[in-house]
């Protein structure tokens, strides 16, 4: 008797280590998954990294579009600006100007 009931006091130990183990295996396994999973610590990080940079993208875009569109206006109503893009950025001539040109 005395042998049986030693018998089971070591199986119910040693199941009890077993189980122990593997919940301290689901354990880790779940926190790896809470770490590096899908939608983790570590993907929610760089996704908010992905968005600063993207909300700083659009920033720009906009104040370039704002930049755009005053020139825009510009150009349909302002015929100094028009003539003054013309000379520039075309080389145009308005009529009695003198062109000297060098040779090179």
């Amino acid at each position: 008797m005395k042998r049986l009931s030693s018998f089971l006091y070591r199986r119910k130990a040693s199941l009890r280590m077993k189980l122990g183990r593997y919940v301290v295996m689901l354990i880790f396994f779940v926190l790896a998954l809470i770490t590096f999973g899908n939608r983790g610590i570590v993907d929610n990080y760089t996704m908010k990294e992905k968005l600063a940079s993207l909300k700083q993208v659009n920033r720009d875009i906009a104040v370039q579009n704002k930049q755009l569109k005053s020139k825009i206006m510009l150009l349909r109503s302002d015929p100094t600006y028009i003539e003054t893009i013309a000379r520039n950025e075309l080389g145009m001539v308005k009529e009695g100007d003198v062109v000297y040109r060098s040779a090179r």
